[in-house]
């Protein structure tokens, strides 16, 4: 399941994330990379704590409280993100992540996000490159949006031609392991949320909402 959470930052936000961002020290990024990653990694992240708290505050305070997020990514645990940035030439060649990550709290990816921090028409090349059941499907979404996916499926960042790609990126460790009961259940869940805001008082609607806490709470796991 590849899903668009769409305005997680607005406007006023991701002027204060790009001014960070400008000033901000950023190291090699293969520094952060597993051992596989490391070979076909070529991009920046961002190395001043105090930098990477600010930005957080802003982006992850934002995404954590998206409701789209909550309903796609059922999550437990939220790793710190990496504030990566593509110049001409860059680029993350096809790997999967790693299935377990952290030091000193260790927690299971299962589902990969990327925050867009500027707009598409700033770089050239730099889609994000998922594969899933249905093919191969390229991603460049608008600035503020974000795209979650299994951390399970092979990916890339194609080559930066021109410009500078600036983005979030972080791994949840899902109350839900399984890719294909969280789909089913964010499938109902979004239909849940229509029929309790249209028809609160329905039994249908009250039908569907037991339905979809009983699954949640059958298929929850840590």
């Amino acid at each position: 399941m590849v899903t668009q959470v769409k305005h997680v930052l607005g406007d006023q936000e991701l002027h204060r994330v790009r001014e960070l961002l400008a000033s901000a020290e950023f190291r090699d990024g293969r520094l952060s990379a597993g051992p596989s990653a490391r070979q076909v990694k070529n991009n920046e992240e961002v190395c001043s704590e105090k930098t990477i708290s600010e930005l957080n505050r802003i982006v992850m305070g934002n995404l954590v409280r998206h409701p789209e997020y909550k309903i796609a990514a059922l999550p437990h645990r939220v790793a710190v993100p990496f504030y990566v940035r593509y110049t001409q030439g860059m680029a993350y060649g096809e790997h999967m992540d790693d299935p377990v990550m952290g030091e000193d709290n260790r927690y299971r990816s299962d589902i990969a996000v990327t925050v867009f921090l500027n707009s598409p028409g700033e770089y050239e090349g730099g889609e994000l490159v998922i594969g899933t059941p249905f093919g191969r499907q390229a991603i460049k979404y608008p600035a503020g949006d974000a795209v979650l996916y299994p951390a399970s499926t092979r990916h890339q960042v194609t080559s930066v031609t021109g410009g500078e790609r600036l983005v979030a990126v972080t791994w949840v460790q899902s109350l839900v392991r399984n890719y294909e009961q969280r789909d089913l259940l964010y499938q109902l869940g979004k239909t849940r949320e229509k029929m309790l805001r249209k028809y609160p008082d329905s039994e249908d609607s009250q039908r569907i909402d037991n339905v979809y806490l009983n699954l949640v709470r059958m298929w929850s796991g840590t």
